[in-house]
């Protein structure tokens, strides 16, 4: 081998070597921060003071990403770590008599591993290798004789054929047998020594026509003769001392009229004296000692008025004195000694706030102190050796309410004291000193009714005096020093009438003469140059011809000739240098196809080459160096398949390797870069593998990379020669002037030499690399930073 090929070689392997170490720093940039808490429902709006991270938006709880199920102490409230993190709902839950839980439900993750609908948590919270593996929705989950008894929704279980039921080895999760073969959803069982009870919406089961409820042979899976013949969903069954008891939406069962709730005999199938009566669906059925618990969506049951849940004598079916008046329906009930645990959509329950989960007093139906705080909807509770474990579709329990504003402390990501309690959405937030600024549909917020706008204050959360009261909804806030600029869908605002955008005095809140008169909804504002650039669904500002979006001098007011012409709605906008990024519906900008994202020139209003073609709705926007982010409810942009959140070159406007996997699963609505941080809002629960429900942060893209490096602009930086034995001498492109750093880059991205740091003005620059002979051989990066510019290329160093 000649020295030549010695040294090409030895290139090649640097180069693939390099290609592996940055993909390894790709990946630690595209990791989520795990410790920031989530919200419940959409965040449309982030801005950071500090340490502190204001959000806004539609939720209404924030809390840590424990994913939908969770073991919880059942003394004292806390919750199990690790958190299980189940990526999905969670709509069964079985006691594995270990201390461990089996889990069913519509779920793909579980601890950050592959689990499509049934795991298994063992007592420590660990996840184990069990692993069934059913292709659908898991809704009944039983454990009895070294089985775990499977229904719901799905036609296969561990890649076998199986018909909404199934029966799966409890120790190592192989499919059983055992096929009784539902022609419909499995809603629920119960088992009574070799009989398992089964009910949900079939009407054959066990090969034989048995109508939403019927009894199998535990071992054969044959139904026998026992047949109560319901007329609708039967979607809870019960056994309990020779009966087995039913709820559900039917109005005949066991031969008799019975409205949604029943007690049957387990030998003959009929229906018993016992007739409670609710006057809509039953859920939840629990039986303890004399008392049958039930919930539901009902209002009335036992001849009584209760709400969403009751206890009902076992011998007559009158509803008891128990009443802990729930706010909304429940799903799941569960007795422990003298305590009622119950899950559901419920806000208020047993006389107070509690969200979604609680522990009831089983005499006096009192709340007590337990209050675990469930983000969303609980469909599941089992209790056992002193846990309780919930499971549903929230992706947070443990948290705090907070009604569309919080504030979070950056270093621990949890919620502070921070609630200004807004009574409607917050679509955006702007920060001035120690006034957080906020826009939205609201109109009570800080403890004052404060119509649309409001000025909080950053240490207390209450509002202050400034009071603009907008009569309509305000999307976009910018704040210039004593003014605020307003845009929405508002015709009065600061006293006086105002056509969708306004200047508001900061300090009065009084509009100023600022009026440029817009004509349809303003979505987006940005202050740059003098100019306020405006974006939204209007086609005139200030008697003027502008299609979704306009340049209006910040200080007069007057629409400045500066026009795009788009066909279709701007929802936000980035600047970048001397560019301006536009994203929304449209698919024309200027005559041109621009497909929902575009770059714009600040001077000529001439659309740039730069078109990432996306095939959906972009809704946000943000620029970080030499990347653009964006995020909507797209599945293709820049070239790639991308859904939801992107990252585009700046240059050429292709898909860059910065990609979050799993994407978000719904849509990206808001976004921003704070330093080395990507802010994601939006109404996403699942992100990066892991349940950071609507918020999330990541690493920005790192421009080190093989070639000219993402965002990088193509021949700006020369290095002559390359390869290099002992020096070279590096040229580059200054854009703006300002502090320039000129580095030298191993391929780990870690700085070994730092050859320019000073102030640079505009232009091309030159400087000799002289130490290059210090080195060892391989791939090493050159970098320029420079104001509104990062750019990377490679060079190699043979001997």
């Amino acid at each position: 081998m000649s020295l030549l090929t010695q040294r090409l070689y030895g290139y090649v392997v640097a180069l693939a070597l390099s290609l592996l170490l940055v993909t390894a720093g790709i990946s630690l940039a595209q990791s989520v921060d795990t410790t920031l808490w989530v919200a419940n429902s959409q965040v449309l709006s982030f801005v950071r003071d500090g340490g502190l991270l204001y959000i806004g938006g539609s939720f209404n709880h924030v809390g840590p990403p424990t994913g939908g199920g969770v073991a919880i102490d059942a003394g004292t409230g806390a919750i199990q770590q690790p958190y299980p993190k189940v990526i999905g709902t969670v709509f069964a839950i079985a006691a594995d008599g270990s201390g461990g839980w089996y889990l069913g439900g519509i779920f793909s993750s579980v601890r950050g591993q592959a689990r499509n609908n049934l795991a298994h948590i063992d007592a420590s919270g660990a996840l184990t290798a069990w692993n069934p593996n059913a292709n659908a929705t898991v809704r009944a989950l039983t454990v009895s004789g070294g089985r775990v008894y499977v229904g719901g929704e799905f036609t296969q279980v561990g890649g076998q054929g199986r018909d909404q039921i199934a029966a799966v080895d409890a120790t190592s999760g192989v499919l059983e047998a055992w096929n009784p073969n539902s022609n419909n959803i499995v809603e629920s069982f119960a088992v009574s020594g070799d009989t398992i009870y089964v009910a949900g919406s079939f009407t054959s089961i066990g090969g034989q026509t048995r109508n939403r409820i019927a009894a199998l042979d535990a071992l054969s899976g044959a139904a026998l003769a026992w047949n109560p013949n319901s007329n609708g969903a039967v979607n809870v069954v019960v056994a309990s001392g020779g009966l087995v008891y039913a709820g559900g939406s039917f109005t005949t069962i066991g031969g008799q009229s019975r409205s949604r709730i029943a007690a049957l005999d387990t030998a003959t199938g009929l229906a018993t004296a016992w007739n409670p009566s609710a006057n809509t669906a039953v859920f939840a059925l629990e039986v303890s000692g004399s008392t049958v618990y039930a919930g539901g969506g009902f209002v009335t049951i036992g001849g009584q008025p209760r709400s969403f849940i009751a206890a009902l004598d076992a011998s007559s079916g009158a509803a008891t004195s128990w009443n802990p008046v729930s706010s909304g329906a429940i799903f799941a009930v569960a007795v422990e000694g003298v305590t009622v645990y119950a899950g559901g959509n419920f806000a208020t329950i047993g006389g107070q706030t509690r969200a979604r989960v609680a522990a009831l007093d089983a005499v006096s139906g009192a709340a007590t102190a337990w209050n675990p705080n469930a983000g969303n909807g609980v469909n599941a509770v089992a209790v056992s050796g002193g846990m309780v474990y919930v499971g549903g579709e929230f992706t947070s329990i443990g948290g705090l309410s907070r009604n569309s504003l919080a504030a979070l402390d950056v270093a621990s990501g949890a919620a502070t004291a921070w609630n200004p309690n807004a009574n409607g959405g917050v679509n955006v937030l702007a920060m001035n000193g120690s006034t957080l600024y906020a826009g939205g549909s609201f109109t009570t917020i800080g403890g004052l009714t404060r119509n649309r706008i409001a000025a909080i204050d950053a240490a207390s959360g209450t509002a202050t005096t400034w009071n603009p009261n907008a009569n309509a909804n305000v999307n976009a806030l910018v704040v210039s020093g004593s003014t605020l600029y307003a845009g929405g869908n508002f015709s009065s605002i600061g006293g006086q009438t105002r056509g969708g955008i306004a200047a508001i005095d900061a300090t009065s809140g009084a509009a100023t003469l600022w009026n440029p008169v817009g004509t349809g909804l303003v979505n987006a504002l940005l202050l740059s140059g003098g100019k306020v650039y405006v974006g939204g669904t209007f086609t005139t500002v200030g008697g003027q011809p502008r299609n979704r979006i306009a340049a209006i001098d910040a200080s007069s007011g007057a629409v400045t000739a500066w026009n795009p012409n788009f066909n279709g709605g701007v929802n936000a906008l980035a600047m970048g240098g001397t560019t301006l990024y536009a994203s929304g519906s449209f698919t024309l900008l200027g005559g041109l196809g621009r497909n929902r994202i575009a770059a714009i020139d600040t001077s000529t209003a001439a659309p740039t080459a730069w078109n990432p073609n996306c095939n959906n709705l972009v809704s946000a926007l943000a620029v970080g160096g030499n990347t653009v982010y964006a995020g909507g409810t797209f599945t293709s942009i820049g070239g790639q398949a991308r859904t939801n959140l992107a990252a585009l070159d700046a240059a050429t406007g292709l898909a860059v390797s910065w990609n979050p996997t799993p994407n978000p699963d719904f849509t990206v609505g808001a976004l921003s870069v704070i330093g080395s941080t990507v802010l994601v809002g939006g109404n996403f629960t699942s992100i990066a593998g892991q349940p950071q429900s609507c918020l999330a942060t990541f690493g920005v893209h790192q421009s080190v990379s093989v070639g000219d490096g993402p965002g990088a602009v193509p021949g700006t930086i020369t290095v002559m020669p390359n390869p290099i034995r002992s020096a070279a001498q590096i040229e580059y492109a200054v854009a703006r002037s300002g502090r320039v750093r000129l580095e030298i880059l191993d391929v780990t991205g870690r700085v070994v030499q730092t050859l320019v740091d000073r102030f640079q003005t505009t232009g091309r620059h030159a400087t000799a690399w002289d130490h290059a002979a210090r080195f060892s051989s391989g791939v090493y990066f050159v970098r320029v930073i420079a104001p509104g510019q990062t750019e990377t290329t490679k060079l190699a160093i043979v001997r």
